[in-house]
Formats: C-alpha cells, sequence, structure tokens
C-alpha cells in the first residue's frame, strides 16, 4: 500500500528490507508506471507503459519519429486528460493513418516504428552538411558527469532510464522514465513543441543503444550519441550506414567510439 504522497513520478511503498542485521520493515520510493492512450485526430494510435510525466511530449515525439508530426505547425491542438491517462493530439491536416492497427508497447520491450513493417528497421541519414566542431574526451566526460548528476528520479528509485538533448555547452533538456525508449521520444516532442533544431545537437543517454534507438535518433536528425551503455552489433552496422557517431560506455573516465569517429577529437 502506498503509504504517502512522493513527487511526480514517484510512489512510496513500505517493504521488508534485508541487510546484515535481518530484515526491517522500510519505506522505499518507487517509479510509477501508468499505460498512456495516444490519440490522433480521436482515433487511438497507442498505448505505451510510461511513468506518467511529460505525456505531452511523448505523444507529440512518438508522432513526429512516425513521421505524422513534421513541424509545429502540424500541431493544432493537444489536450491532456485529466488523469494524464490520456492525450488526443489534433493536426489541421487529417494525415492517412500509416499504422496497420493500434498497439499497445511494454516499459522493457524493443519497438520499431509501427509503419515500418515487420522486422524493418531503418534510420534515416544525418544531414551530412552539418559540421559539428571536434567533441573533445574532456568534454564528453563532463557531459556524462551531468547527465548522471541531474537524473533525479534514478537517483532516488534506480528504476528509470534518462536521455538530454545537449550542445557542447551542455544540457539543454533531461527527460527520464521506464522505458529509454519514451526519453528519447519526449526529447523529438520537446523540440518539436518548443520548434528547436536537432540537427546539430547531442543525445546523451544512460540506456542501451539499440537499432531501435539509432531509428529513431536519425529521424530527429541528431548527429551525436553519448551513451553511458554500450550499442548491440545491429546498432552499429546502422550508425555507420546512416552516418551517426556513437560514443559509448563513457564511465571511469574512459570511452568507447563506435561509429564516425571524424567527430571526436582533442
Amino acid at each position: 500500500m502506498t503509504s504517502e504522497k512522493s513527487p511526480a513520478g514517484i510512489e512510496r511503498f513500505d517493504i521488508q528490507a534485508y541487510d546484515s542485521s535481518g530484515f526491517s520493515r522500510t519505506p522505499v520510493e518507487i517509479i510509477k508506471e501508468i499505460s498512456l492512450e495516444i490519440f490522433l485526430n480521436d482515433q487511438r494510435v497507442v498505448t505505451i507503459a510510461c511513468t506518467g510525466n511529460h505525456v505531452k511530449e511523448l505523444a507529440v515525439g512518438f508522432l513526429g519519429i512516425e513521421g505524422i508530426i513534421r513541424t509545429p505547425a502540424d500541431l493544432e491542438k493537444i489536450e491532456v486528460s485529466d488523469d494524464r491517462c490520456r492525450v488526443h493530439v489534433y493536426t489541421g491536416e487529417v494525415y492517412p493513418f500509416p499504422f496497420e492497427y493500434s498497439r499497445t508497447i511494454f516499459s522493457s520491450g524493443a519497438r520499431l516504428g509501427m509503419s515500418e513493417g515487420r522486422g524493418k528497421c531503418s534510420a534515416a541519414r544525418v544531414d551530412p552538411s552539418v559540421r559539428l566542431p571536434s567533441l573533445a574526451p574532456g568534454k564528453v566526460l563532463s557531459l556524462m558527469e551531468e547527465l548522471l548528476n541531474s537524473s533525479y528520479l534514478h537517483n532516488v528509485t534506480h528504476g528509470t532510464h534518462c536521455s538530454a538533448l545537449a550542445d557542447r555547452n551542455g544540457l539543454l533538456v533531461l527527460r527520464e522514465d521506464i522505458g529509454r525508449h519514451n526519453t528519447i521520444d519526449m526529447l523529438c516532442g520537446y523540440a518539436l513543441i518548443e520548434g528547436i533544431d536537432p540537427s546539430d545537437k547531442i543525445i546523451l543517454t544512460t540506456g542501451r543503444i539499440s537499432s531501435e534507438i539509432v531509428t529513431k535518433v536519425g529521424k530527429m536528425g541528431v548527429p551525436v550519441i553519448i551513451s553511458h551503455s554500450a550499442p548491440t552489433s545491429r546498432a552499429i552496422r546502422l550508425l555507420r550506414e546512416t552516418g551517426i557517431t556513437l560514443i559509448g560506455y563513457v564511465r571511469g573516465g574512459k570511452m568507447n567510439v563506435y561509429s564516425h569517429e571524424e567527430r571526436v577529437g582533442d
């Protein structure tokens, strides 16, 4: 049973905890999970397991990466239910519905875009005309340290992933959720709603870099990913095809550059 109200996205439960002294009843902070329904022009598109924070950004970002929302001008109205379990997104033009069927996406599961077709994964190539100054290793380490130190929900509950949109000067916006895919969608939604061009930005994340994450970042047009974790083999191949730099396993003063190392240097 929840014992008292906690900060947004967190619930408090009494549990039995064990240490060298034995068992004791202890209050702990647990990350919240809800089912969020996303509607496009009154048609239900998807149900996503998420924390329940930044649901407007999550809905817009999901539709943006699916290719439905392309610019802020496409957004006519966004309505969020009082319980934050439903988001209705309305577009000025009623786009043809691209999905084969409405789906439920679980928090930890892989989730290729529904319009991609079964088993297919494709990411747009990043714009080769955008030239970023080389990222020095010291800057990469400091950006990752800033991400980890700013991950409030994870530091309290140890139950979330965290991602951020950044430039060379630091983090611009940070989002946490039970699903690493959700955090990327939120950043895409934030950029669309605020009219931010992501083509010269950086994605930082605590999560493993899978081909689905590369697909999302590629569709955003972001040229650099910095991760606390490691990539999959399929992700590396896709990164190299699409022109995205991945600096991964950034921890303990070390890092690995898995693709397009020309953007990394002293």
